[in-house]
């Protein structure tokens, strides 16, 4: 396990934003990783997936690295940002938005329905 935390902190000071999930980006193997990813691909947010569920030194190392006992993990720029239901509360309030903007972290403007 020793080893594995600075494997964890390479990935998330590597990637301007990474998911740590069960399953993967386009195959999300639990409905709180997969809402998370619904939320990242509405907004067209560029992010690394990682899936803890192939290593459980991973599964377990990124709790302790964040001290938060739930998988997924979403880093912003170095920054633990929160899980599924804190990053849903932010989406639908806005705030994921500003904080990816304010962290320089491009995202997509989504189409304006007539």
């Amino acid at each position: 396990m020793s080893e594995i935390k600075p494997w964890i902190e390479n990935q998330v000071k590597t990637n301007d934003v990474v998911l740590f999930m069960k399953g993967t980006p386009t195959f999300p193997q639990c409905g709180f990783s997969s809402q998370v990813v619904q939320i990242l691909d509405y907004l067209g947010v560029d992010y690394s997936g990682v899936n803890v569920l192939d290593n459980m030194d991973i599964r377990e190392g990124i709790k302790a690295y964040s001290d938060w006992p739930t998988i997924p993990q979403l880093y912003v720029k170095g920054e633990f940002v929160g899980g599924c239901d804190i990053i849903r509360e932010m989406f639908q309030a806005g705030e994921l938005q500003t904080l990816l903007g304010e962290k320089g972290v491009a995202i997509a403007e989504p189409a304006k329905t007539a």
